[in-house]
């Protein structure tokens, strides 16, 4: 069990079901929370920052930092490597703040390698048809691309046992509320709680694991 203040919340969903919308909404109402960057060898794409969007880093750097283990997760994709360095999240949860991973199925299961107190979060459309529309409102993908992406949340779903809790988005408001009760709960868990208040727990005679 963790004996760091702060928890490490993975936010899990096929590509339209509204996480990004979910997470941006979350760091409004919570904003001493901190949102992993991840590191990407990939080059910026225009109105991309370093250190905001993605760690922009060398394939270099990006191989030493996870041959030294300071990499949660990390995959190759269509030829660049993506990654969350775990150097900054030890800090954050060190010092009692928590943090958000945006992060795909897969990932979430490495992070838990880590991390297996982590709290995932696996967000679900309320349809098939709803997820097709919000891809093609989105504006951002040729019809092609909409349908591997569909194709693909199947499989991703799929996987929706593997977080403790989930939301099915279908008023964002009901799901936005869900989430914010999810991180509540998660701060008073006896892990959380004995870690942040480790000085009232030692006056009141509390033990580790009583």
């Amino acid at each position: 069990m963790s004996q760091r203040p702060g928890n490490v919340f993975m936010i899990v969903a096929p590509s339209g079901a509204g996480k990004s919308s979910l997470v941006n909404a979350l760091l409004e109402k919570e904003p001493d929370m901190m949102l992993s960057i991840s590191c990407t060898t990939r080059p910026p794409r225009p109105g991309e920052e370093h250190e905001k969007h993605y760690r922009f880093v060398s394939v270099e750097e990006f191989q030493a930092l996870r041959d030294a283990g300071s990499m949660l997760e990390w995959a190759e994709v269509h030829g660049n490597f993506y990654g969350t360095p775990r150097d900054r999240i030890d800090e954050a949860l060190q010092s009692g703040r928590d943090v958000l991973l945006e992060i795909d199925w897969q990932g979430a299961r490495q992070v838990r390698q880590f991390l297996p107190d982590a709290i995932g979060v696996f967000i679900l459309p309320p349809s098939i048809e709803a997820l097709e529309l919000r891809l093609k409102k989105r504006g951002q993908d040729e019809p092609h691309v909409i349908a591997r992406r569909l194709l693909a949340a199947g499989g991703e779903m799929s996987h929706v046992s593997e977080c403790q809790y989930v939301i099915i988005n279908q008023e964002f408001s009901t799901a936005l509320s869900e989430l914010c009760s999810i991180v509540a709960a998660a701060r008073l868990r006896y892990a959380s709680q004995a870690a942040r208040h480790a000085e009232l727990f030692n006056q009141l005679g509390i033990r580790s694991g009583t």
